[in-house]
């Protein structure tokens, strides 16, 4: 049997591991899709899968991480980030921050409920891959609204998509990008927990 040492050492490493996973594909072209819209975000999938396999408290701690690294992005290394940084430094670094830690947090939070309340962990598998990025896109968005949508920048936007409306402007400017977004993470996320969680089982029953 595993002594807590070994448990929390263990845990640690993975964390390790998912941060050195959310780096790599932070500052590489793997993690984002860029297109004229919204970014295709694919880093969601290891911040997602950490609160699955690890609990609520290390997606928050990967969460941070990928907020982290979004801020950095807007460096120069995101056009679209650039921009906000220029209006309000510190309103872009609670965009970048916040809604990366919440959706972390939260995904864990619905996995660890499904699990508990179905006892069916591949179905609180799945909806929780599902739910990283659907909340990692609404949390933002809500956030950039709430910050940002009176601005000059934003109104431009508005105004080249051709909405009115808060809710018209959500919809046109995350269009299909969030869809792909979502049914990417969807598909590899819930692959890679379950992958996860079957060799947690046969590490678990060598001991």
């Amino acid at each position: 049997m595993k002594t807590k040492s070994s448990n929390r050492t263990t845990k640690l490493v993975q964390i390790s591991l998912l941060v050195a996973i959310i780096l790599l594909m932070a500052f590489t072209p793997i993690g984002y899709i860029r297109t004229l819209g919204l970014e295709i975000t694919l880093i969601v999938i290891p911040v997602t899968v950490g609160a699955i396999i690890l609990g609520p408290t290390s997606g928050a701690i990967l969460g941070a991480v990928f907020g982290a690294t979004s801020f950095i992005q807007c460096f120069g290394m995101s056009p679209f980030g650039a921009a906000l940084l220029a209006i309000n430094p510190w309103a872009t670094f609670i965009l970048c921050m916040v809604p990366r830690v919440l959706m972390g947090w939260l995904s864990g939070l619905i996995y660890a409920g499904l699990k508990r309340g179905n006892r069916n962990k591949n179905f609180a598998m799945m909806i929780s891959n599902l739910s990283g990025p659907l909340l990692n896109t609404l949390l933002f968005m809500t956030t950039l609204i709430l910050f940002f949508y009176s601005t000059e920048f934003i109104q431009g936007i508005a105004t080249s998509l051709g909405t009115s409306s808060v809710i018209a402007f959500v919809i046109a400017f995350v269009g299909l990008n969030g869809l792909i977004e979502a049914g990417a993470c969807f598909v590899l996320g819930s692959a890679v927990s379950k992958a996860l969680d079957l060799f947690q089982q046969k590490a678990g029953s060598k001991y």
